[in-house]
């Protein structure tokens, strides 16, 4: 089948892009040493997490509990858990990942960890963790300056193991160019390097450093103490990444495939995929940059203004070529939003379908209730 017989709209992953995406961020750890254990809420597809693992890929970072289990029962050995939990139905599916795989939880606060370590011992089992470093994003973490009073604090809790550190220098969306991102850079490094050194003076040698963002991982991949990194976005890349020279638009893997269904005036079109597709994101962190809700690629002229649920608006601001039943690609602003808004990807090689990827762990926690 060729993209043009496809319905639309359609949620499009190049196979050819997404091969180079995964190899190229592999490729970079491995000249530097560093392990690569990506943060899988981007595409929640067990298939791209077996592309990853074929990669290089050692562990990997998961943004819910349902992706651990996934990958858990795929047989993934190394898996972190991004969050801290405080739920007694989280806690024990923690205790249950801990039987069945090298698993590590993040931590952040005590109370947390006062619930989990009690649960780990009823349950005579080792839970290991991290402790989240605030780099700057201000979400999870303490400051690198009390992470051994935050040790210390923690120590009388015997069925936790810690492993080291993780921080995520998320507040790097925030960037409006590239020279912007250097600064996030550079406080992820420090905070890390701050971190490291006052444990190490404690006497204790952390064996997982862990960070990243696709954004910063180019500047902090070399970094003489991280040494796991977890970027999420760049299998796919979107037009937050365009905006920052991040990623090129031939390193865009992932597009929604739309028909132009209506003209209704000189400088208006409309097509079939709105918000339902492209999600209604315009930047994370304060990001005021990006222009509309997507990229039209090659139409230059175009702008995605505005969504409704099932159609986009777009905006004519010179002559086009463009016309009624012609086929549009839009590069959403979000591509792990866009992924998450759909049950499968139409994998294509060039204007070829090839193969259906499913995005097998988006669903909700708690239809496991019901089917336990």
């Amino acid at each position: 089948m060729k993209k043009m017989e496809l319905q639309t709209p359609a949620i499009l992953l190049d196979l050819d892009i997404l091969d180079n995406n995964i190899n190229r961020f592999q490729s970079l750890c491995n000249e530097n040493g560093k392990q690569l254990w990506p943060m899988i809420k981007t595409h929640k597809s067990t298939e791209i997490v077996k592309m990853q693992e074929a990669a290089g890929s050692t562990g990997f970072l998961c943004g819910t509990l349902d992706e651990c289990e996934g990958i858990c029962d795929l047989g993934v050995k190394n898996i972190m858990y991004a969050y801290p939990v405080a739920s007694d139905v989280s806690i024990q599916r923690v205790i249950a990942l801990a039987k069945k795989c090298h698993f590590i939880v993040r931590i952040d606060n005590y109370a947390g960890a006062k619930m989990l370590n009690t649960a780990a011992k009823s349950a005579e089992v080792m839970v290991s963790y991290t402790i989240i470093i605030d780099c700057g994003l201000h979400r999870f973490g303490i400051s690198p300056e009390k992470v051994d009073v935050f040790m210390d604090s923690l120590k009388d809790f015997k069925s936790l193991v810690l492993k080291g550190i993780s921080t995520h220098p998320g507040h790097v969306y925030s960037a409006i160019k590239q020279e912007d991102i250097q600064q996030y850079v550079d406080q992820e490094k420090k905070a890390v390097r701050r971190a490291v050194d006052i444990l190490r003076v404690q006497g204790y040698n952390p064996e997982m450093i862990t960070s990243g963002s696709t954004p910063t991982f180019f500047g902090s991949v070399s970094d003489e103490n991280i040494n796991i990194f977890h970027p999420g976005n760049y299998v796919f890349n979107d037009n937050i990444q365009m905006s920052t020279n991040t990623a090129k638009e031939s390193e865009c893997a992932l597009s929604v495939y739309a028909t132009v269904i209506s003209h209704p005036s000189k400088d208006l079109f409309i097509c079939d995929a709105g918000a339902k597709c492209l999600g209604l994101d315009q930047g994370a962190h304060g990001n005021n940059a990006l222009k509309g809700f997507g990229f039209v690629k090659g139409h230059p002229e175009l702008t995605v203004y505005s969504l409704s649920e099932e159609v986009a608006k777009l905006h004519l601001e010179c002559p086009t070529t463009l016309r009624v039943g012609d086929k549009v690609e839009i590069i959403p602003n979000h591509a792990c939003s866009s992924a998450n808004l759909t049950s499968f990807l139409i994998g294509c090689r060039g204007d070829t379908v090839e193969r259906l990827i499913e995005i097998d762990m988006r669903g909700n926690s708690t239809t496991k209730a019901f089917h336990s």
